[in-house]
């Protein structure tokens, strides 16, 4: 296949299904494909040299702002998005990193083991019915939306109102985004906005342990610290990474063991492996496929010469089964040494949360494995017609 047949494809709703065959096409015409206005990313290498590239910048409030015109302020969920870390340059990215991070830091992420050891386990208690549940609606979902909200100070009246914005809310950063994603996307982004601004006012009020009064209290009382729209617009990029990415990696985990019962099998018999096991869940199906950076000068990359005017198309997910780096890369093979996936990115935009969703999946598989060794499909699995974030809508399986 061409490679500009095989870039068309995977922006269809079939290419979008199994985009594996549709990278292994690019990737066989080089590791950087130049195609028109835009440069495609294959290959491992190349993929993080541009993520670890400090002149490589993510599309940020004014870059958007020219492509999009008055566009940019008809869409709720952009314009939330462009004032958080995801879509800041230096220095402002730096600023809002520094302050955000606390809430990541490994102590305080391995002090939240007990309490999403809990929670996994209340969760489980509900697939135990005998019959046939849906794992993603059941387990995948509410797990790390319990946890962000518990860091965010949701209340937990709130959190059954929250989950079905927060998952609209995730086709904001989807690539060619149907009509009706992208509305869905739009609502819910207003309506996130609207919950926060009434959230961060009553942390403001009474603050309590949470990172919510944190930021909402120092961005009252310093001019260095978050913006009103900067707090809201990493409130909700938080909510946003913080679920949609750990929902990804546990159904997306699932479905492989189902197809490979061997290693289902020695996962179930020693559930220390879930730590190895993780990273090739993350290397083989990644839950984050694809993320895009813009030149703040002319250079090169690969052998092709770049400047402002070309998008850099990143594909994680091709990155992740570079033959190169992987041996047998198509194969899942947990025990692989030297296992190192860009899914979570590289460089000063590596995922704050990246060590919150590892914890959160090295509980869940073990727990789901152990307390059900029955575990099994029940039904066709539902992909969501989604590129940039891939996962399962719906996931039916028989506990016991």
């Amino acid at each position: 296949m061409d490679p500009v047949s095989a870039a068309s494809h995977l922006m269809t709703a079939r290419g979008r299904q199994d985009p594996y065959p549709l990278y292994a096409a690019l990737r066989a015409h080089g590791p950087v494909l130049h195609l028109g206005s835009q440069l495609i990313v294959t290959s491992y290498e190349q993929a993080s040299a541009v993520l670890r590239d400090p002149r490589m910048l993510v599309a940020d409030r004014d870059m958007l702002r020219r492509q999009l015109g008055p566009a940019y302020a008809a869409r709720p969920s952009q314009a939330l998005l462009t004032d958080s870390v995801l879509n800041t340059n230096p220095p402002d990215h730096r600023r809002m990193r520094q302050l955000v991070s606390g809430a990541f830091t490994p102590r305080r992420v391995a002090g939240l083991r007990a309490a999403i050891d809990a929670q996994a386990a209340r969760l489980a208690d509900r697939l135990d019915s005998g019959g046939p549940v849906d794992l993603i609606e059941e387990f995948a979902v509410p797990l790390p939306l319990a946890v962000i909200c518990e860091l965010l100070g949701v209340p937990e009246s709130d959190r059954a109102w929250f989950r079905p914005v927060a998952v609209d809310f995730a086709g904001a950063v989807e690539y060619a985004a149907s009509a009706e994603t992208a509305k869905r996307a739009d609502d819910a982004a207003a309506q996130l906005r609207d919950y926060l601004i009434g959230l961060v006012a009553d942390r403001r009020r009474s603050p309590t342990d949470d990172l919510t009064s944190q930021l909402a209290t120092a961005a009252a009382s310093d001019s260095a610290a978050l913006s009103g729209t900067e707090l809201l617009g990493n409130l909700a990029l938080l909510l946003l990474a913080g679920h949609e990415t750990t929902t990804n990696l546990i159904g997306n985990g699932v479905a492989v063991l189902f197809d490979h019962p061997a290693a289902m099998a020695r996962l179930r018999a020693a559930p220390d492996l879930a730590p190895a096991y993780v990273e090739e869940f993350l290397r083989f199906d990644a839950p984050v496929q694809v993320t895009s950076r813009v030149p703040a000068t002319a250079m090169t990359v690969g052998d092709a010469a770049v400047d402002g005017s070309v998008e850099v198309t990143v594909l994680l997910g091709a990155a992740n089964r570079d033959p190169e780096r992987f041996a047998a890369a198509d194969t899942f093979d947990p025990a692989r040494s030297d296992n190192a996936p860009l899914s979570f990115g590289a460089g000063a935009h590596f995922c704050l949360g990246a060590a919150l969703a590892r914890l959160e999946a090295q509980i869940a598989f073990p727990l789901l494995l152990t307390r059900f060794p029955k575990l099994r499909p029940d039904g066709a699995p539902v992909r969501r017609d989604r590129l940039v974030l891939r996962g399962y809508a719906h996931l039916p399986v028989r506990a016991g």
